[in-house]
């Protein structure tokens, strides 16, 4: 079976990021646009610096002592960083938040004042950017893609830090990927795209998708319309994992912590060999309104409780369902001593 290559100094970046396993079980608090839009809604005026850096700066605090690793961004995560649990690694952003709602490309953007070079010099193990891609998008829009990613590849190759592309499939035809049409060309949309940034080309270590249904239409899953049996839904899991060989992770989306659990469970038993997560909102989003309507001692508290019921439930289900990246990788001499439990 095809497997990654990747160089001793990734490795060890990789090996900061995952538990005792080989299992990336990261926190996700690299929102910008969204938490914003997530603290308004508990408060009048847009939320200031000030309030989403503490935010982040609690839930680094109270949620890294259970998590291998976290993702930040640099614009209002970087006083969370100098905060996090000695044990976990730490991965930053790279992309500016949203995208230009004027246009259907959703071109990718960097952030202006940043680089690999200097998210390394931050003290990051990986560099992740997120990719909004459409596979029946125009040759040419994709190729403009494809080509940035494989800048930011180069990049992470020069500086021997770990790449993580987190891609999130769309329709070009139709915003709204909630929709019960969206759903029937999602499992496409999602597995096609893997396919694609599994190239070598692109230098990626790491995938961060989307699991290729919606869940909500999954037979015994949702309440309303059935858009898959679960048999279906089973054959799009399997399909994803045969769809690459790089180790790849899956992003919660902003469901909720019981549905994503439950979302894992059935990926595995669906024989999808995924590595881990990067967990955000699932984890943390309720922390939110405690911190708004109630202050940081109520917010801790909260994360102290419901945040770490979130957390400590998925881990137990990481475990069960999970596999070890290193299975997916050709390790160099040096590091083929290393076995799993020496993580």
């Amino acid at each position: 079976m095809e497997k990654l290559n990747i160089s001793h100094g990734k490795v060890s970046h990789l090996k900061r990021l995952s538990d005792a396993n080989g299992i990336i079980s990261a926190l996700a608090f690299d929102q910008r646009g969204a938490l914003k839009r997530l603290m308004a809604q508990y408060q009048e005026g847009e939320p200031s610096v000030a309030q989403m850096e503490e935010l982040k700066v609690l839930v680094a605090e109270e949620l890294t002592p259970h998590a291998s690793s976290m993702l930040l961004d640099p614009e209002y995560g970087l006083p969370a960083t100098k905060v996090l649990d000695k044990n976990a690694g730490l991965l930053l952003a790279y992309e500016k938040t949203g995208y230009d709602t004027s246009s259907t490309k959703r071109l990718p953007d960097c952030l202006n004042l940043w680089s690999a070079k200097r998210i390394k010099e931050q003290g990051a193990d990986a560099v992740k950017f997120l990719l909004y891609y459409d596979v029946d998008s125009s040759d040419e829009l994709n190729q403009e893609k494809q080509a940035y990613i494989e800048r930011i590849g180069s990049e992470c190759i020069a500086e021997d830090i770990p790449f993580f592309l987190e891609i999130l499939a769309y329709d070009e035809t139709n915003a709204d990927t909630g929709s019960v049409e969206y759903a029937k060309v999602k499992p496409r949309k999602v597995i096609e795209a893997m396919k694609v940034f599994s190239h070598p080309r692109f230098n990626i270590d790491v995938l961060k998708v989307e699991v290729p249904v919606n869940v909500k239409y999954v037979e015994g899953f949702g309440d309303g319309e059935v858009v898959y049996t679960k048999a279906q839904a089973a054959a799009f899991f399997k399909e994803q994992d045969e769809a690459t060989h790089l180790p790849y992770i899956y992003l919660s989306a902003g469901v909720s912590a019981k549905l994503f659990q439950e979302t894992l469970v059935f990926a595995h038993e669906s024989g999808a060999r995924f590595n881990g997560v990067l967990c955000g909102r699932a984890t943390w989003a309720g922390s939110v309104q405690a911190y708004i309507e109630s202050g940081t001692d109520a917010a801790r508290e909260w994360l102290r409780t419901t945040g770490f019921e979130n957390i400590d439930e998925l881990n137990k289900v990481l475990k069960e369902t999970a596999v070890s990246w290193v299975d997916k990788v050709n390790l160099p001499f040096e590091d083929r001593q290393w076995l799993v439990r020496d993580f």
